[in-house]
């Protein structure tokens, strides 16, 4: 697979991480909301509301909060309704920008997002313009002091898992949406303790960026992740070790 899930990898190692935990649970009870919205309560039925449960678990968030958003998805409870917008444009270097938000306000969330770009060296795009250089898969990072090299391998591949990657400080599985679960489960059956798993946006090939344009798109990638409205931010660009070592 060319691209993988450089963004993650560069946020792993840079040490870039949400805002605050109350900013990430807000972007996780976001989609928890919307899943149940529009599949129903019941996350044996759900593929993605299971899906957003699991990651908030695996975060931490207490099952109070994670009950309270499904039943404001499903109309027990009161709350904005979200709804699901995305942005593509471009960043410095000519970056293809994708950016996945959920809004009770789309004018706001536009105008937000439009001036993050426009004042990082970016700017929006048509759409269509880049969302098809990138897949939707299934991306999970095991560190390395965590795991067997060689059972890791052979319980993900058995799994289902399409390509597993040496990314040095550990490894990154990637798999079909579709069979996801089966290798996170099989990883955790295993007894495999994984740092980050989810559903995330790979692209078909990289940018290489060095200097000033790879200092910008790390500065822009971080403000638009900050934007409240904002779920994911997926690029396709990489960055020389150097650049990850800076302040």
């Amino acid at each position: 697979m060319a691209g993988h899930s450089k963004w993650a990898q560069i946020k792993r190692k840079k040490g870039v991480k949400d805002a605050a935990r109350g900013r990430l649970f807000s972007r996780l009870i976001r989609e928890i909301t919307v899943a149940a919205r529009q599949g129903g309560g019941d996350p044996t039925g759900n593929s993605r509301l299971r899906l957003a449960i699991q990651t908030a678990k695996d975060n931490n968030m207490p099952q109070d909060n994670i009950n309270r958003a499904i039943k404001k998805g499903t109309g027990e409870a009161g709350g904005a309704s979200f709804e699901e917008v995305t942005y593509e444009g471009y960043g410095p270097g000519g970056v293809a920008l994708l950016i996945e938000t959920l809004t009770d306000n789309k004018n706001r969330t536009t105008a937000e997002v439009r001036h993050a770009l426009t004042k990082h060296n970016g700017n929006l795009g048509e759409n269509g313009c880049v969302a098809w250089i990138f897949e939707t898969k299934g991306v999970i990072f095991v560190a390395g002091d965590k795991c067997d090299e060689e059972k890791l391998f052979d319980v993900a591949l058995e799994a289902g898992a399409e390509d597993v990657k040496d990314e040095g400080d550990g490894f990154e599985l990637v798999c079909g949406v579709q069979e996801y679960e089966a290798v996170r489960q099989a990883i955790v059956d295993a007894g495999v303790e994984y740092e980050s798993a989810g559903i995330q946006k790979i692209p078909g090939n990289l940018v290489n960026l060095e200097g000033d344009d790879a200092r910008k798109i790390i500065k822009l990638m971080e403000v638009l992740e900050d934007l409240e409205d904002v779920q994911r931010v997926s690029a396709n660009f990489d960055v020389p070790p150097d650049i990850l070592q800076e302040g």
